[in-house]
């Protein structure tokens, strides 16, 4: 700052307080530099997202399920709560959104069960890092099919 050079000048920033204002731009200058850091690193943290291998989820008995893929990541835990409710509340049982209904479908044809290393619905919550509770009570493999009686 070769104008700082000049008495007056020199004085007049003193006085002023205007020398306040020089830290408060390098403050501002280090923190556009954050900024512009911060910038450059979102894109570069969402590349190396992109290489976290997802799930391979296998579909042994592929089908219409009872919702689209979206919906069905996006809300299944929505539905089968509220299926829960409505069985246990009022007694009202239906296959659209019970979990038996998903396990029938989804259940591995090599382990008989949604669980596992590749289990339909153990290497989804394993990749999205949730707890998958409901096999806590619930049994992961469906029942098997009963006898016709002669």
């Amino acid at each position: 700052m070769h104008w700082l050079t000049h008495p007056i000048l020199a004085a007049a920033f003193a006085l002023t307080g205007a020398h306040e204002h020089s830290s408060l731009l390098s403050n501002r200058t280090r923190l556009r530099g954050l900024a512009l850091l911060i910038a450059l690193l979102v894109p570069a943290l969402a590349l190396a997202a992109d290489r976290v291998p997802k799930p391979d989820i296998i579909i042994d008995k592929p089908g219409q399920c009872v919702e689209d893929t979206a919906t069905m990541r996006r809300g299944h835990p929505d539905m089968l709560k509220h299926q829960r409710d409505l069985t246990v509340r009022e007694g009202v049982r239906t296959r659209q959104y019970s979990l038996k209904g998903c396990i029938e479908c989804h259940a591995s044809t090599k382990t008989g069960s949604v669980l596992g290393d590749k289990g339909f619905c153990q290497s989804c919550h394993d990749y999205a890092s949730v707890k998958l509770d409901c096999f806590e009570c619930h049994s992961s493999k469906p029942k098997p099919a009963s006898e016709p009686k002669s």
